[in-house]
Parts: structure tokens; C-alpha cells; sequence
């Protein structure tokens, strides 16, 4: 599975970016995660391929949302009321079985795209 990322960019606090990432292969669940200098990388939203299951972390539920389109086997994160917390390099991720578990845990995911940039500035 391959996986292209793209959407990311420059923001003030309060806007809105989406991303997009574009895969091949088989998709049962299709994540993002993000990373910033020193941490590690954390689960940001998930979901799986019928779209009816979705898990998100605390930090972004209510702002961010998460969908699937199937037929361009794409995810899509809406971010919306960014924070500068929010600034990191965004993944997305691949778990290519298993659709009815829509895990949080970096360690479920096999595949992983290149990373795309968001910084919300203050």
C-alpha cells in the first residue's frame, strides 16, 4: 500500500485546513497521526472503510473530522478552530485488515505516508 498526503500548510489559530491522503491497495482502516519535535507521534482520528466506525483523541474531537471517499479510496481530516498546539508533521496510516476495529495504537497501522506540515501560528 501506498500512501500520498497532501493539505497541509500555514495557518493562524482558529482557521481551518483539510488534509487528504490518497491510497492504493487494500484499506480496511485508514488513521492520522502527528508528530512534533520530542514527542511521540500521537493518534490523532481514525476510521474504518464503511465509514460507520471513527475514533478520535480527546484533543481534537469536536474540531477535527474524519471521512472516507471509497471510490477514490481516499481519508480526508477536516481541522477546524486550529490551535498552535495543533502544529505538526500530520501521517496518515494504514491498517489494511480487520475493519471492525478502529484502533487508536500506532503499533495496529502497517502502512505510513510521507507526512505533510501544519503549523497554526498564534
Amino acid at each position: 500500500v501506498q500512501l500520498q498526503a497532501s493539505g497541509g500548510g500555514l495557518v493562524q489559530a482558529g482557521g481551518s485546513l483539510r488534509l487528504s491522503c490518497a491510497a492504493s491497495g487494500r484499506t480496511a482502516v485508514m488513521g492520522w497521526f502527528r508528530h512534533t519535535p520530542g514527542m511521540e507521534r500521537e493518534f490523532v482520528a481514525a476510521i474504518n472503510r464503511s465509514g460507520v466506525r471513527k475514533q478520535y483523541s480527546d484533543s481534537v474531537r469536536g474540531r477535527f473530522t474524519v471521512s472516507r471517499d471509497t471510490v477514490r479510496n481516499t481519508v480526508n481530516l477536516e481541522m477546524n478552530n486550529l490551535k498552535p498546539e495543533d502544529s505538526a508533521v500530520y501521517y496518515c496510516a494504514v491498517r489494511p485488515t480487520h475493519e471492525t476495529y478502529v484502533s487508536t495504537s500506532r503499533e495496529s497501522y502497517i502502512y505510513w505516508g510521507q507526512g505533510t506540515l501544519v503549523t497554526v501560528s498564534s
